[in-house]
């Protein structure tokens, strides 16, 4: 990945030109390094924060003795740039009237960009503030930034509530779905295509786990008010060795996208009966999360913000939130459809309404 000199952030400028800043400083995953100079180097210029970085993560927070602390969190990386010539979900940016577009522009510097205009500017939130921006949120699990920082720096991150800036268009989205995959596997025994009766067909006997995923309903499941819709599909499928040969192998990989009231175990216990009869391997899973909505800083927020809050379906880092027993919600700038896309765009007005809300829900 070709390396891009430093730049200078100036984080009380507006929201949304910061955002277009970040996002023209390179950082799929893997290369984080240079946004995250950046902005180590913009929060070590606040007096009233404590910052330390562990790798090309940094965190970042007030001690002011109140009575409730947020965490406010964002990834700085993305994912890799657009290879079709002419996309404008690229590097850098480029403005088409108030549109933004570029990769990160929803996922997620917008969001980043948001933290960062609060922590410059909030010097005395009415709740103590804790930023977190992380690495290798794109990539396995096994890399990402936010795990190690809960390995190496928990205190830091202990909070009563916690808001994850991802883009849900202004939309508080809580919790999220666990997710895990399967891979299904049958075998047969292989024998020339022209006597095809000599053998036995593994790709044939795969259509029953087909069948079964096909006809399964998925359920709707409302936890703490809100309805998490599961589901549960073949994503891939292979098998067979030459176009004469009968395959003597096949196997399905399976993505089953459960709600928070499931624990891993139950969910693993779930497909396994409804795949009864197959040889079955769980190759990963991560937990849901529940929305904690009842919580006194969660239903303080929902009500700053003024929006009803919906599920979400995806899995996100909320779910690590979980785990520490901090409740959390997803709420940030952009369209999630268009993370990821050669079009990827965030319109500058909603980037500052964002920051907008946040800013009167700790002011």
């Amino acid at each position: 990945m070709t390396d891009t000199p430093s730049r200078t952030l100036d984080l009380t400028r507006d929201v949304a030109l910061l955002t277009a800043d970040l996002m023209d400083i390179e950082s799929v995953s893997g290369n984080e390094k240079n946004v995250a100079d950046a902005v180590e180097a913009a929060l070590r210029e606040l007096p009233h924060l404590e910052v330390v970085r562990d790798g090309d993560s940094i965190i970042a927070r007030t001690s002011l003795g109140r009575g409730e602390r947020v965490l406010l969190a964002g990834h700085l990386d993305t994912v890799p740039l657009p290879t079709v010539e002419g996309s404008r979900g690229t590097v850098p940016s480029s403005w088409d009237g108030d549109v933004l577009y570029g990769r990160g522009a929803t996922d997620m510097k917008g969001g980043v960009a948001v933290q960062l205009a609060l922590a410059a500017e909030l010097t005395a939130p009415n709740r103590d503030v804790t930023y977190v921006f992380y690495d290798h949120e794109e990539v396995e699990a096994s890399l990402s930034g936010l795990g190690r920082l809960q390995r190496s720096y928990p205190d830091w991150l202990a909070a009563d509530f916690a808001v994850l800036l991802e883009p849900t268009n202004g939309t508080v989205e809580g919790g999220c779905n666990g997710t895990m995959r399967f891979h299904a596997s049958t075998t047969g025994k292989a024998a020339h295509s022209a006597r095809a009766w000599m053998g036995e067909n593994a790709i044939h006997a795969a259509a029953e786990i087909l069948t079964r995923l096909r006809d399964h309903e998925p359920a709707t499941v409302a936890v703490e008010g809100l309805d998490y819709r599961e589901s549960l599909n073949a994503v891939k499928i292979w098998g067979g060795t030459a176009g004469n040969v009968i395959p003597d192998a096949a196997t399905v990989e399976i993505n089953y996208r459960f709600a928070p009231d499931k624990s891993i175990e139950e969910a693993e216990a779930y497909v396994r009966n409804l795949l009864a009869g197959f040889d079955l391997v769980r190759t990963d899973a991560a937990s849901g999360a529940r929305p904690g909505l009842d919580r006194p800083a969660a239903a303080s927020f929902v009500a700053a913000v003024g929006a009803e809050p919906k599920p979400k379906y995806g899995w996100t880092d909320v779910a690590r939130f979980s785990e520490m027993g901090i409740p959390a919600v997803n709420f940030g700038p952009g369209d999630a459809l268009l993370a990821h896309t050669d079009n990827e765009h965030v319109h500058a007005g909603a980037v500052r309404a964002c920051l907008a809300a946040l800013r009167s829900w700790l002011s």
